[in-house]
């Protein structure tokens, strides 16, 4: 007996490149199918991760300034779709432990995010899909998004 796989909440984890409507509008037609919450999250690092945490400055009106440029962006990217994106966040952290914390805490049951097909050594450097598939509660889709070349 075969069993439906319905999703009900789709999490789009975004990095904000140039590939984001791509990965959105894989989500969208899943969400579609299955008539899912979509919800799109961003996650920002942290200045003192991005920058070394020994810094005796404070760069909290600098984070701040990055969440406010942030929370537009993801606006525009909400428009790229004609699917209803319900919910948008942007998050302060390590990528691949905010979207889990996110999944969790908004029950959802997929996160889609995109990957480059990163092979050999540069995957063994670690990449995001890679890092939100290992831990993640949920099911984890990977939309393989690839830079066009200039002779493309």
């Amino acid at each position: 007996m075969s069993e439906s796989i319905s999703y009900r909440h789709i999490i789009v984890g975004v990095d904000l490149s140039e590939d984001c409507p791509t990965v959105i509008q894989r989500a969208a037609g899943i969400a579609s199918a299955c008539r899912a919450k979509l919800t799109l999250a961003y996650v920002l690092e942290p200045i003192a991760f991005a920058y070394g945490g020994d810094m005796p400055v404070d760069l909290s009106g600098v984070q701040e300034q990055q969440v406010h440029k942030a929370n537009a962006e993801l606006a525009q990217l909400a428009k790229t779709t004609n699917y209803p994106i319900q919910q948008q966040h942007v998050l302060v952290g390590q990528p691949a432990a905010e979207l889990h914390y996110l999944a969790e805490q908004e029950s959802a049951d997929l996160i889609v995010v995109g990957s480059h097909g990163r092979k050999g050594f540069a995957l063994l450097l670690g990449s995001t899909p890679n890092s939100v598939l290992h831990g993640a509660t949920c099911d984890v889709l990977a939309v393989l998004v690839r830079k066009q070349t200039e002779e493309s």
